[in-house]
C-alpha cells in the first residue's frame, strides 16, 4: 500500500467520526428548571379513615397525612419543607425594597441596629431610633395627631410587601371616615414592636399602631401583626398593648384587617386605653 492509499484511508476514518460540538457551553450558574407541584400531598396509603385526614387537611396548613417512605418523609414533602424553610429565611434576611417604599410613599427611618446580626442579637437596638431618624421625625413628623401609623419590617419583610399595599389604604380610609386625625405613615427598618413607644413620645400622638412582620414559619412567611398602644410611658408593659395577628391572605385578609383595625382604634380612643384595660372595659359593657 503506497502513501497515497494510506492518507486516503485515514481521511475516510476521520470523516466517519462525529464532529466536535463548538456551540457555547452552558454557564455553571445556569441550572435546569425542574417543575415541582406545591399541591398538598395525600401520602398515607390505604388510611384507616381517609375522610378524617381530608377534613384535617382542609382546616389547617400543618403537615398532616403526608405519609412516609420507610422512616423518612416522602420526597415531595421533603422538597416542600425545604422550599418553605428557604422562604422563611429570605423573609427575615432580605430588605423591604426601595421601590415598594417609593410606591407606597413611605419615608424610611432606621433603628440603632445597623445590620441584621445586631438586630437579631441585640433587642434594644431594634427598639430605639437612630439619631438621624429621631432628628428627621422631630423636624418632619405630624405632631399632635390622634393616630400615628408606622410600618415595621420586624422579622418578615415579605409580610410587609404582601399585605401593606391593601391594608394601609383600608385602615386610613376607615379612620378618616370616623373623623380621626391620622399622621403621615412612615417605615422603620430593622425595628421591633417597642420602637412605637419612642415614636409616640416624639410625635405626641394619642395612639400609635405598628404594622410589623411576624416571625415566619413553615406554613407562611407573609403573616403581619398590628400592635396598638395608647399613650405609652416608661412604665408601659406588654399587657398594655393590643395585638391583632395572623394578617395575610390565608388568615385575616389585609383589606378586612384594615376595616377591623379602624373600628377597634375608634373604640380605643374613646376608652382612652389599650391592652388588658381595654379588654376589661369591653367585657364590662357586654
Amino acid at each position: 500500500m503506497n502513501i497515497e492509499e494510506i492518507v486516503r484511508k485515514v481521511v475516510e476514518e476521520l470523516e466517519k467520526k462525529p464532529k466536535p460540538d463548538h456551540s457555547p457551553k452552558k454557564q455553571e450558574s445556569e441550572t435546569d428548571i425542574v417543575p415541582f407541584s406545591e399541591e398538598r400531598e395525600k401520602g398515607v396509603k390505604e388510611p384507616h379513615n381517609a375522610s378524617a385526614i381530608e377534613r384535617a387537611q382542609s382546616i389547617t396548613p400543618a403537615r398532616i397525612g403526608i405519609g412516609r417512605a420507610g422512616t423518612r418523609m416522602r420526597t415531595a414533602s421533603y422538597l416542600q419543607f425545604r422550599i418553605d424553610h428557604a422562604a422563611a429565611q429570605d423573609a427575615v434576611l432580605k430588605d423591604v425594597s426601595d421601590s415598594f417604599l417609593h410606591d407606597m410613599q413611605l419615608h424610611k427611618l432606621e433603628t440603632k441596629a445597623q445590620d441584621m446580626k445586631t438586630y437579631l442579637m441585640d433587642l434594644d437596638a431594634g427598639r430605639q431610633l437612630s439619631e438621624d431618624s429621631v432628628k428627621w421625625l422631630q423636624e418632619n413628623g405630624d405632631m399632635g395627631m390622634d393616630v400615628q401609623i408606622i410600618i415595621c419590617d420586624g422579622l418578615s419583610s415579605s409580610a410587609v410587601e404582601a399585605n401593606v399595599k391593601d391594608l394601609l389604604p383600608a385602615l386610613m380610609q376607615g379612620l378618616q371616615l370616623k373623623n380621626i386625625s391620622v399622621a403621615k405613615p412612615f417605615f422603620i427598618k430593622r425595628s421591633r414592636v417597642w420602637v412605637q413607644d419612642e415614636v409616640a413620645a416624639l410625635v405626641d400622638c394619642d395612639l400609635v399602631i405598628s404594622l410589623i412582620g411576624e416571625r415566619p414559619g413553615l406554613n407562611t412567611d407573609e403573616s403581619l401583626s398590628a400592635y396598638m398602644i395608647y399613650r405609652p410611658t416608661a412604665k408601659t408593659v406588654e399587657a398594655d398593648r393590643t395585638v391583632i395577628s395572623n394578617i395575610h391572605q390565608g388568615g385575616l385578609a389585609p383589606v378586612e384587617a384594615g376595616a377591623h383595625l379602624s373600628e377597634l382604634i375608634g373604640q380605643m380612643l374613646v376608652a382612652g386605653c389599650t391592652g388588658v384595660s381595654f379588654a376589661r372595659k369591653n367585657s364590662l359593657k357586654s
